[in-house]
């Protein structure tokens, strides 16, 4: 009323100029000045619409008529006219191409998160993330929403993955696969999973997954039951782990990564619920995802790639792109930490996320020093003098990793083995003299040895078809105790005997996991995990097994070891505390209750061998940590992933 509108044209510039005409009339301020009927406002629509507005024709002069009668029909037709233009124009104009958005989700506070997943729908990602007090849990985090909730009965949670419907999260916690509603619910256990390396769930209600990290893949009803074996390892292509399924969108034929002693056979490959036949789609480090409207995601040396992928031919086409810069790749487990949504979302975490350092901590928990730099570790074992590390590093971003030596003492380090495979679990012989470990260069991983100094060639220990890893080497120097997977009886402790004729000694087989065996400083007791009561627990059997045995954990416990003298069992507790126990171990054995010492942040309880080590007198802990960045992003975010692509 007080003030002259501005002109339709400045809203919408592609506006004819000549309505900035018709509209300023109806709106005049002088009913005199506006138009007196429909009739008048008609023709000059006309005029404009006939192009008379460029072609320089004179406009109709409208009749002067007092009254405002018609006012009201008046506006009704310049309002109708202008939502007619506004359509006309909108149909004509291309559609407006879909924009990438990137961003980040902020994580809660003091927490360090392990693995993630996107809906399928993009509408909830989910995460599992340690807490600076040990616990673990499974976040969901909607994307409308200002912060993630935990989900309740998730303690110790690894690998989430969705139900196709968006509303269930499967998940690996305890030594069992489970599922538990996203709003929130009890978690259910579906089977065992000793070892996971991760799962996919179809719309008929089948999870594929991985229940042991050295061996195929295996399938169960969404609603629990006996898992049966699915794929099987082969042996001609070296491999030893089937892991990180992924089913397409026909829920009939998945994705899978396949991991190799020989790298020409490691990689991604494709295969089928109803057929025993596979192919090898690209070679890749770790997992691979497949993107609608028709992607397979995949790492290339910290990028992830996309490259078109036929699903009805199952066949990869043309070259691949960038997706995603700095994308973090886990070596433990052989794993790109990244999601998709069937629409379009793209998540991940960047790559400094994945570090490690190797630090010392006194009982009390406080940082003494570190060794190294921060990197990819695993699998620590400190010489019986306490004067060199041994320890499992990641080589290159193809997966593989080799052992390298630390001098404590002088703060120096060399690579310690050259074979383009992996080497793991190394274990020093209680002289100092050889280095005991696993390595998979002829397929599954085998038992080898090696002179400390480096000096001599590899030595072959024991070569078997099924999964080995060195647990401990006897304080006698007479035995090495190894942990050996198969697929009827789960995780077993077998013994290798250095004498004789080396035949290999079954220590504990039940149909329940037996891992981390350790033998005491005596030779007389071996402490060791198993999960037979449904979660894992840290127990003591004599050695040779003779009468019963002692439960030491209380309340879950994994990676026991032995104070020097005997007299104390360290173990790490679900929450990732470190906790000790006495122990009287003479004619007979007797233990004190746990207690604490101080929470850590080791990397992974289950599936990660050897995560920590402990001086003689159990005053220092070596404890591979994971390190917090100091400014961290959260977990990036990007809606709209693959728009511009064709450009």
């Amino acid at each position: 009323m007080m003030t002259e509108p501005a002109p339709i044209s400045t809203v919408q510039p592609m506006t004819p100029p000549a309505l900035d005409r018709v509209v300023k009339t109806c709106l005049a301020k002088d009913p005199e000045e506006r138009w007196q009927t429909a009739h008048d406002m008609m023709l000059e629509l006309k005029w404009i619409a006939t192009g008379g507005s460029q072609a320089g024709l004179a406009a109709p002069v409208a009749a002067r008529r007092k009254g405002r009668e018609a006012l009201g029909w008046v506006l009704a037709g310049v309002l109708l006219l202008f939502v007619i233009a506004q359509a006309l124009m909108y149909s004509r104009r291309a559609p407006a191409e879909p924009r990438t958005i990137r961003s980040f989700v902020l994580l809660p506070e003091r927490t360090v998160v392990e693995s993630i997943s996107l809906s399928p729908d993009g509408r909830d990602l989910a995460f599992v993330a340690s807490s600076s007090d040990g616990r673990i849990l499974l976040w969901v985090r909607p994307m409308d929403a200002h912060a993630a909730r935990p989900v309740a009965g998730t303690e110790g949670a690894m690998f989430p993955f969705w139900s196709p419907d968006s509303r269930f999260l499967g998940f690996f916690a305890e030594g069992k696969l489970k599922k538990v509603e996203a709003a929130g619910g009890p978690a259910e256990a579906l089977c065992d999973a000793a070892n996971p390396r991760g799962g996919t769930w179809n719309r008929d209600g089948v999870i594929l997954f991985s229940p042991n990290a050295g061996g195929g893949l295996y399938r169960v009803s969404s609603a629990g039951g006996v898992p049966t074996p699915l794929t099987a390892l082969d042996p001609s292509r070296r491999e030893n782990s089937h892991r990180w399924p992924y089913f397409l969108p026909d829920g009939l034929h998945f994705l899978y990564y396949v991991r190799s002693g020989r790298l020409a056979n490691a990689g991604i490959y494709v295969g089928s619920l109803d057929s025993k036949e596979t192919r090898r789609l690209v070679g890749a480090p770790a997992n691979a995802a497949y993107a609608p409207p028709g992607y397979l995601l995949f790492d290339r040396d910290g990028t992830l790639m996309a490259q078109a992928f036929d699903v009805r031919k199952l066949r990869i086409t043309g070259e691949p792109f960038p997706a995603a810069e700095d994308v973090g790749y886990d070596g433990g487990t052989f794993r790109t930490d990244f999601a998709v949504s069937d629409n379009g979302v793209l998540a991940y975490r960047t790559s400094a996320s994945f570090h490690t350092q190797l630090t010392w901590f006194d009982r009390k928990g406080k940082p003494l020093g570190s060794v190294g730099p921060p990197g990819g570790y695993f699998n620590l074992s400190v010489s019986l003098d306490e004067r060199k590390l041994a320890v499992s590093r990641l080589a290159s971003r193809t997966g593989t990793r080799d052992l390298w030596l630390y001098d404590l003492s002088r703060g120096t380090s060399s690579r310690f083995t050259f074979n383009p495979s992996t080497e793991l679990a190394p274990c020093w012989s209680p002289d100092g003299g050889r280095i005991a470990f696993s390595s998979d260069r002829d397929g599954p991983f085998n038992l080898y040895q090696k002179l400390a100094t480096g000096s001599a060639n590899d030595e072959l220990l024991l070569s078997t078809s099924a999964p080995k890893y060195v647990s401990h080497w006897s304080p006698d120097g007479r035995y090495i105790v190894y942990e050996s997977i198969d697929p009827k009886t789960k995780i077993d402790l077998w013994v290798l005997p250095l004498f004789g004729d080396r035949k290999p000694i079954l220590y504990l087989q039940t149909g329940s996991d037996e891992s981390q065996g350790q033998l005491s400083t005596d030779g007389r007791w071996m402490a060791y995990t198993s999960n037979e009561s449904g979660r894992s627990e840290v127990y003591v059997q004599a050695f040779p097994i003779s009468g019963g045995k002692w439960q030491i954990s209380t309340n879950g416990g994994v990676q026991p070891r032995w104070r020097g003298d005997g007299k104390e069992i360290f173990y790490l507790a679900l929450d990732r505390k470190i906790m000790a126990v006495t122990v009287k171990a003479d004619s007979t054995f007797e233990t004190g209750a746990p207690t604490e010492l101080f929470p850590t942040q080791v990397t992974q309880l289950f599936g990660v061998r050897n995560p920590y080590a402990v001086t003689a007198d159990g005053q220092r802990f070596l404890i591979n940590t994971r390190v917090e960045e100091a400014n961290p992003s959260g977990i990036a975010v990007v809606v709209n992933w693959h728009a511009g692509l064709k450009k």
